[in-house]
């Protein structure tokens, strides 16, 4: 049997993380804040912008000449990432073309990296949200528990209403930043395919291009 000092001390180590719980749930919701303010104005000044459509984009790329390919990309509906690694691809035309492709998908996974920061932060207040709302939730109830067994509803009335306040920060905030996951992992993962394709499409028609001046 577990000795009664033992308990207690377990007892009183748990009511200490009660305070740190409380102010790690607050500092997660100032997060949240943050990030959807980040989020919208994200959308407003980036995602909008993103007005060209890949499949368009490639068939334009398929009519020019090679040497028309930098001003057609810069006059494109592509965002300034985007545009930015193409325009390093088209620059590097001397080189042979296993180098070009290992250039290119350096470039497509530099900027997989880029974004893939920007959604670290959503995800990790996506776990941690509900686990402190949880603590937040049952630390409180050993003692309102204790007061209920002494018949003191003040206490228990005090406890349970942490407990309750607690539980719904952690779902308030687990909810926004599953929202914001899901919509910035889907717009990044289309940036990523459009560049992708618009390099796969760029790169063979350097290929053909070099094919055709050996002739």
């Amino acid at each position: 049997m577990i000795s009664s000092t033992t308990t207690n001390i377990l007892r009183a180590v748990i009511s200490e993380l009660q305070t740190p719980v409380v102010a790690v749930l607050l500092v997660l919701m100032a997060v949240t804040v943050v990030m959807t303010g980040s989020f919208i104005c994200e959308f407003f000044t980036e995602h909008r912008k993103l007005s060209e459509k890949i499949p368009e984009l490639i068939e334009r790329i398929n009519r020019a000449e090679f040497s028309e390919l930098p001003g057609l990309i810069e006059e494109s509906g592509l965002l300034k990432r985007q545009k930015a690694a193409i325009r390093k691809l088209l620059q590097e035309q001397s080189m042979t073309r296993t180098s070009r492709e290992a250039y290119a998908a350096q470039l497509l996974f530099d900027e997989e990296e880029h974004y893939h920061r920007y959604i670290r932060w959503p995800e990790a207040i996506l776990r941690l949200g509900p686990m402190f709302g949880l603590l937040g939730t049952l630390i409180p109830l050993g003692p309102g528990l204790m007061a209920l067994g002494k018949g003191d509803t003040m206490a228990l009335s005090k406890s349970l209403l942490v407990a309750f306040d607690t539980t719904a920060a952690g779902v308030i905030i687990a909810a926004v930043a599953f929202v914001i996951f899901q919509i910035r992992r889907h717009w990044y993962r289309s940036y990523a395919q459009g560049l992708e394709s618009v390099m796969e499409v760029i790169l063979e028609k350097g290929e053909s291009e070099v094919s055709h001046a050996e002739r």
